[in-house]
């Protein structure tokens, strides 16, 4: 097998950049069984850590044509390959980092310090499509050896590779991604909603506001999850309008990585809107909000004083929304007759049933981790037999816990309606 490729030193490492086909990658690549180790526990434990994360790649490879991997780096040992250097002149350049890989025609084996997955993908895929074995990906190839001090130094490199590389982060994915119907409509309303052009959005790359920002109502990341939980119930939606559209049948995770039919990204943007703006239009916070024409129109709902507004905090704000939807999903109600109901309520966190559940009035900061009792309040809040059996005692044992509840006490009250 002759390769053309490009040699390369950094550090003590001299390697080579090329591209193999996926048929080549099923042909002559391995798994990692003793190149790193003698024993066999430890080789186990390697082999353990390939997951069925291979399975959603093989999926990606069959269903994305515009697939594309970053390079693989694979060890070579075993009938190392000859270097075939070809020089070239360019203009008054001349090149010496050019040429081929000679690899002996039995012995070379090959197996990947980076990229387990992908190259168990791809063969995964070939099985189902062997179509695909044109395709070509991108490969470094390393020297490797069987000894001590070489195989302790593949180990270093694989851990580096594969320590410090860095997920793709929520930011990039609502920014960038292309496939993900969640965050093409997030993008959407930050470009062309109302509620959530300008600076209504924090720019943090975090779910949280800080504190400087004044102006805010909510974060993109916050938005992007609201919007998930949207698209959760839109599914139910479609399914039940059309059980025979196969997209609807994947679970989530594998339906936000293939890129809806234009008139699908449509119809699930025109949902969200409709939401929000039936939100926009039915709390009258949010109206005060909007027309501010203050610089700071944000202060009077989210402050260091009294905590704001529970709508105007992101760890308020999702439970909220999944609350509506809930309500939704097991009344049948309309979003605008829900949030005209939730309007008469009075959100203010520092105030029960908000106080020491989302609000700490002592040290006046927020209180994390409340999601949950959050949304459990706001069914019980809204219409007592919205909230199910379990789902009270529930809230009856994780409101106590917020509030320190002593039995030999009052019981709290929410709303004239006793809590415990």
């Amino acid at each position: 097998m002759k390769i053309p490729a490009i040699k390369a030193k950094i550090g003590t490492w001299t390697y080579y950049i090329t591209t193999l086909t996926f048929q080549q990658i099923n042909d002559h690549v391995e798994k990692i069984d003793d190149q790193l180790h003698n024993s066999e526990s430890l080789q186990d434990l390697i082999q353990r850590s390939i997951t069925k994360n291979y399975l959603s790649i093989k999926d990606y490879i069959l269903n994305q044509p515009e697939m594309f991997f970053n390079s693989l780096v694979l060890a070579v040992y075993d009938g190392t390959p000859s270097w075939i250097e070809v020089e070239l002149k360019y203009g008054e350049q001349e090149y010496f980092n050019m040429g081929f890989l000679d690899f002996p025609e039995e012995n070379e084996k090959m197996f990947p310090v980076d990229g387990q997955h992908r190259v168990e993908g791809i063969k995964s895929a070939l099985l189902d499509n062997p179509d695909l074995r044109n395709n070509s990906v991108g490969a470094i190839f390393i020297g490797h050896s069987t000894d001590e001090a070489g195989m302790q130094k593949s180990r270093r490199l694989f851990t580096t590779l594969n320590r410090y590389a860095k997920p793709v982060t929520m930011d990039d994915i609502i920014a960038l991604d292309e496939d993900d119907s969640i965050a093409i409509i997030t993008r959407d309303l930050l470009e062309n909603f109302d509620l959530f052009t300008g600076k209504n959005v924090t720019k943090s790359k975090n779910k949280a506001i800080p504190d400087s920002d004044k102006k805010s109502i909510t974060s993109i990341i916050t938005l992007y999850q609201c919007n998930k939980e949207l698209l959760k119930l839109y599914r139910v939606i479609r399914k039940r309008e059309a059980p025979n559209v196969s997209r609807d049948k994947k679970k989530l995770e594998d339906y936000l990585k293939f890129r809806p039919k234009e008139e699908e990204i449509s119809l699930f943007n025109d949902y969200c809107k409709n939401f929000w703006l039936a939100f926009a239009d039915g709390t009258s916070d949010v109206n005060l909000y909007l027309q501010s024409e203050e610089e700071t129109p944000a202060l009077d709902f989210r402050n260091k004083e009294t905590g704001g507004n529970l709508i105007f905090r992101p760890v308020g704000i999702l439970p909220f929304v999944q609350a509506v939807i809930e309500i939704n999903k097991r009344k049948g109600t309309s979003f605008e007759d829900i949030f005209a109901r939730f309007d008469r309520m009075n959100f203010n966190m520092n105030i029960i049933p908000w106080r020491q559940v989302l609000w700490n009035p002592y040290e006046n900061i927020m209180i994390m981790g409340s999601s949950a009792v959050v949304k459990l309040l706001l069914l019980y809040m809204y219409q007592e037999d919205v909230i199910r059996v379990g789902e009270l005692r529930s809230l009856k044992e994780k409101y106590a816990a917020k509030i320190n509840y002593d039995e030999n006490n009052e019981n709290p009250v929410l709303y004239n309606v006793p809590i415990l």
